[in-house]
Formats: C-alpha cells, structure tokens, sequence
C-alpha cells in the first residue's frame, strides 16, 4: 500500500491555523480519503498531557531548552502512535503544527542552539517528515489581537511579549525561505474564506489533488 500524505500547518499565534486545519479536512474526508486531523502539541493521550505542561502557566515556567525537550518528548509519543500509523496504513494526516513549530519557537525566538534542535528532529523524527507545510503569515499584532480575542487557559507564548513574536515570525519566514520545495507562505490576513482559497489551491498545486 502508497505511504499516506503528510501536511502541517505552521504559523504564528492567531494566524487561523486550527480552524483551516478542520476546513481543509473536512473537504479532504468529502473526497473518501482515509484522513487524521490531529496537532501539536499533543495528539496522542501521552502527548496531550505534556501539552497541559507546556502551554498553560507563567511565561518563564520553563527555559527554551527545557520547552524543546518537553516538545520532542509529545512528537515522539504522537509519532509513534498516530502520525507514522496513519501513514503507513495509507491515510493522509493533517498537522496544527510540527517540528517546524520548535524551531521556529524555541530556536528562532527563545534562543536554544539549532544544533540540538537538529539532533532532536533526526532521531525522533527519523524519516517521518511532512510532504507539504503551510506557513501561515500576518503582522504580529493582528496575530496577537486574534489570540487575545479567543483568550482561554493555553495562553502561555502569546504573553512573552512583542519582540519574541516578531522573532518567531522571522523564524518561520526563513525556514520557508530555506525549504521552498516543503514549504508555502500563506497570507493569513485576509477572510476565513479567502484563506480556505489559498490552501486549497496550495495543497491541489503541491500534491495533484482534485475536487
């Protein structure tokens, strides 16, 4: 049986990742395919326990590289038990976040070495990469307005301030830039609607999907 197709989602905070996450799956699912929506962090039982540790307290609760190594600990469990199943059975998985995500959060805009980010994705990782990811981007204060609109109990990144949001979204722009083949910026400012075109149109483009 072909290996399934493997999308993620990237993106700043209040970009509209999750909600274009469900849209594209539920057109996906209306064509018959096999298909997982799922995120990060979490996915998995083991995996959404550490998110609870993760995103939610004070923004100082943990160091960038203590945030990398609880974030690795979630993608391996999610890997091992929902990503590379689904994969090799045929599905098609769609990601609210991937790696991408730590290096981008804690590499680009916390500080921790991109060398250990490195080491981290080759041996958790190990073949288990996207086909297409989907950098979605918006001016960091539109970003952050959104998020502090739909304000709930996860809201530990969004309150470590504007300068580290501007590195992040600097961040996720130049792994773009480094992996175009991969990676596809999506304007995220416009309509929910609008942005449902352009995924759309992405993934049909990228991965010759009709309908």
């Amino acid at each position: 049986m072909a290996r399934g197709r493997f999308i993620t989602f990237e993106g700043g905070e209040g970009a509209g990742k999750s909600t274009q996450v469900q849209r594209l799956a539920t057109r996906l699912k209306a064509q018959g395919r096999d298909l997982i929506a799922t995120r990060e962090p979490g996915g998995s039982p083991g995996a959404e326990s550490i998110r609870d540790l993760v995103l939610r307290g004070e923004a100082d609760r943990w160091s960038p590289v203590t945030e990398t190594l609880l974030m690795y600990a979630a993608r391996r469990d999610h890997v091992e038990r929902v990503i590379r199943p689904a994969l090799e059975r045929g599905a098609w998985v769609v990601c609210d976040r991937f790696a991408d995500s730590t290096r981008a959060y804690q590499g680009a805009a916390g500080g921790t070495d991109p060398d250990l980010i490195a080491a981290l994705e080759t041996h958790v990782l190990e073949t288990t990469r996207p086909d297409l990811t989907l950098v979605f981007d918006l001016p960091v204060a539109m970003g952050l307005a959104r998020a502090h609109a739909r304000a709930g109990a996860e809201m530990r990144f969004e309150s470590k301030g504007t300068a580290f949001h501007e590195r992040l979204r600097e961040g996720f722009r130049a792994i773009a830039a480094a992996e175009p083949q991969r990676c596809v910026v999506i304007d995220a400012t416009g309509s929910m609607d609008a942005v449902e075109a352009l995924v759309w149109a992405t993934v049909a483009g990228r991965l010759a999907v009709h309908g």
